[in-house]
């Protein structure tokens, strides 16, 4: 198994770091072979002049009969055998060696039969080639500290503005529409803007137009079911008027029905605005489950595995419930189940399960498939109540087919025996 990296490894900061890096050590070898190579040559060469321009006034000297200086003799002990070889055959030349520990720069060539050769120290030059050596590696170490370090600050300054427009991304999808990024850049038009700065841009004012058109549609949602009420108050109690008789009934029906729609506009615009108060108070969720039930009217079977007290807002739980058991029977097929499992209560049904755009996106206002009943607006205020009151609702296919809806909500600790009951605020 491959193993994986830490996740610190695939931020930006690190790879621009590890790039920076890489470039700078690459620079700093390139530049420092060419600096030693040229430094070496040129020494190298001036040792060499030294040595061979030391043999040619050997030679003369030699020649001359005069005595020859100390550094310098005809086949010297310690002269390297590659440079006795060569002037045996001949010809003249140089190498580098230790000679009584000390570096030495050989010159030598063929005379009367031997070598003669002549010495050059070369401990100094080849010191002078080590500290320069020593000089590259330490200045190319602080070269790619210095620059290590303005470019990790530069590249985070960078990141700190994405991660910025990634949070303020995240809270638009939480559904805080008044959250934006401001990036100063956007807003002096005389500034440069940078690729950041574009995005961050461009978020504000996505953020702004979605914003505009939300709260447009929010503010026709509640116009027109206020305007909806007073009339279908008015045919409600007109309908209860006319005689008995099937077309009469079929006229209550549909005025009943277009009240229970209005109050769903009226109930998911109030969510939308989020003016409501939730008065929480603690509940037994088993009864309180089973109430629900009993008040549906439905043949739903209700399962307790184990009760659970929970501080929540009883009638918005009901209307939570409520909705999911009338979802069930409506779009599903029976046995219908309600289970309750400490904080948690699933209702499942036993047909065809949720549509995919369902499970992929959230329950969606006015959208059903199949030709299915309804207006898509009870799990949506499902949802909306859900969230209100802090707990989570999912939906899944149920193992084995079905479609499988899960509210989890927030235990209620049990009371320790002496512990003064904590004091509950209406959010």
């Amino acid at each position: 198994m491959r193993p994986r990296l830490p996740a610190w490894t695939a931020t930006l900061t690190w790879k621009a770091a590890v790039f920076i890096t890489v470039m700078c050590c690459a620079l700093a070898a390139l530049l420092g072979a060419l600096v030693h190579v040229s430094v070496t040559r040129q020494t190298v060469n001036a040792a060499r002049a030294k040595a061979l321009s030391r043999l040619d006034l050997v030679t003369r000297d030699y020649e001359a009969g005069r005595p020859l200086p100390r550094f310098a003799g005809m086949d010297t002990p310690g002269l390297p055998e590659p440079l006795r070889a060569l002037a045996a055959d001949g010809r003249r030349g140089t190498i580098v060696a230790d000679y009584d520990g000390r570096t030495t720069m050989w010159a030598a060539g063929p005379s009367d039969g031997g070598t003669l050769a002549a010495r050059v120290d070369y401990t100094l030059s080849r010191s002078t080639i080590t500290n320069l050596d020593r000089s590259i590696l330490g200045s190319s170490v602080l070269a790619i500290g210095a620059t290590l370090l303005v470019g990790a600050f530069a590249v985070t300054r960078v990141t700190r503005r994405l991660h910025l427009t990634a949070q303020v991304a995240r809270r638009i999808s939480a559904g805080d529409l008044d959250a934006r990024v401001d990036d100063p850049r956007t807003k002096d038009p005389s500034r440069p803007q940078d690729e950041v700065a574009t995005v961050s841009g461009a978020l504000d004012t996505m953020a702004s137009t979605l914003h505009g058109k939300l709260l447009s549609e929010q503010r026709f949602t509640a116009d027109v079911a206020h305007e909806l009420r007073t009339p279908l108050t008015g045919l409600s109690a007109a309908a209860e008027l006319l005689p008995e008789s099937r077309p009469t009934e079929m006229v209550r029906d549909r005025v009943r029905a277009m009240r229970a729609l209005t109050e769903d506009l009226l109930e998911i615009s109030r969510l939308d605005a989020r003016t409501e108060l939730v008065d929480l108070a603690v509940h037994a969720l088993a009864p309180l489950a089973e109430g629900v039930v009993r008040a549906s009217g439905t043949t739903t079977e209700v399962r307790v595995v184990r009760d659970a007290a929970v501080e929540t807002d009883r009638r918005r739980l009901e209307r939570v419930l409520g909705n999911l058991v009338a979802n069930a029977h409506r779009h599903g097929r029976p046995p219908v189940v309600l289970t309750v499992d400490g904080p948690a209560v699933t209702v499942r049904d036993h047909g065809d399960g949720y549509p995919a755009y369902l499970l992929e996106h959230g329950p969606q206002r006015f959208r059903t498939e199949g030709g299915g009943k309804g207006h898509g607006l009870g799990l949506t205020i499902a949802a909306g109540q859900s969230a209100a009151i802090g707990a989570a609702l999912v939906f899944c296919d149920a193992p084995g087919g079905g479609a499988l809806a899960r509210l989890a909500l927030p235990e209620y600790p049990p009371q320790v025996p002496g512990e003064a009951e904590p004091s509950r605020a209406n959010a």
